[in-house]
């Protein structure tokens, strides 16, 4: 007897988030606007740059920029995402790039009908180009795209052109802190984050390293950085770059013993987007001063 109770309940409860998320559908149609749950950080960005926000209900942990998207209704972080936080938001549309987890969430989000679109992250200029074409499509706003395109080209010829002033090359380690392992990483030679520090005229002395590894005194010490930049998370978990020091092998390089250790945001170095000009320009002053 109480398994039928229990297999009607759950019955009910799939036709009514069902229904729901129809409803919603139904609701989206008429208005012409969508309740986005984004849990990919990029395309979070890239939908406020063009102009389509308002159309966001909930987005992932790291999705931090522009400063709106921290108001929104957070669902987990994008590798820890929560079912019944997504399901509760009615969204009309998941957007995510591929890179979330666990997989018995998105197996849960399909059961009830919530639907979801994928949209390959973008590692090289030409790809986060072509991302903001696609983007425009879903909210007619290509002419906003065209606008972000030419101010990207603008904002890396000036870093282009501004580079040539520096003579040296500082050796850089970026630290990263993993919030699904719970550590501090190393980011490896491959990525996003090495290729805007060579736009910035530095190299990530990391190269030997593919991907992220966690933080150790031999890794560390053996690669003798000259400056350590620290994305926000992990920076503000310990409070300042004295404490920083304190981490494996740190203290032993000349970035610790300089007290040349930064916070970097995350969204300015780990995803190329409308800002990436910038962000170079940025980075560039950062790890020559």
């Amino acid at each position: 007897m109480k398994i039928t109770r229990v297999l009607v309940l759950t019955a009910l409860l799939g036709t009514g988030l069902t229904a729901c998320t129809s409803t919603q559908k139904d609701q989206s149609e008429a208005t012409g606007k969508q309740r986005i749950v984004c849990v990919a950080k990029q395309l979070t960005e890239l939908i406020y740059a063009l102009g389509a926000g308002d159309q966001l209900v909930g987005v992932d942990l790291s999705s931090t920029y522009p400063p709106a998207a921290q108001k929104l209704a957070k669902v987990g972080y994008h590798r820890l995402l929560n079912a019944e936080g997504i399901i509760a938001l009615k969204p009309t549309v998941v957007y995510h790039d591929g890179n979330v987890a666990p997989e018995a969430v998105m197996t849960q989000l399909e059961k009830v009908g919530v639907p979801m679109k994928v949209f390959k992250d973008a590692h090289t200029i030409p790809e986060v180009k072509a991302l903001f074409d696609t983007l425009a499509a879903q909210f007619g706003a290509q002419k906003q795209a065209d606008s972000l395109k030419t101010k990207l080209d603008a904002d890396l010829a000036k870093a282009a052109t501004d580079v040539k002033q520096y003579k040296s090359v500082p050796k850089v380690a970026i630290i990263h802190f993993g919030r699904v392992i719970n550590n501090y990483l190393v980011i490896g030679k491959a990525g996003t984050a090495s290729y805007m520090l060579d736009l910035a005229g530095g190299k990530n002395v990391m190269d030997t390293l593919k991907g992220m590894k966690p933080l150790s005194p031999e890794i560390i010490s053996k690669a003798q950085p000259d400056i350590i930049l620290v994305t926000d998370f992990g920076y503000d978990r310990m409070g300042n770059a004295e404490k920083l020091a304190t981490l494996p092998g740190i203290a032993l390089t000349p970035a610790g013993k300089n007290k040349k250790i930064y916070r970097i945001e995350e969204h300015d170095l780990i995803y190329l987007g409308p800002r990436t000009g910038e962000n170079v320009q940025l980075l560039m002053k950062l790890i020559h001063q």
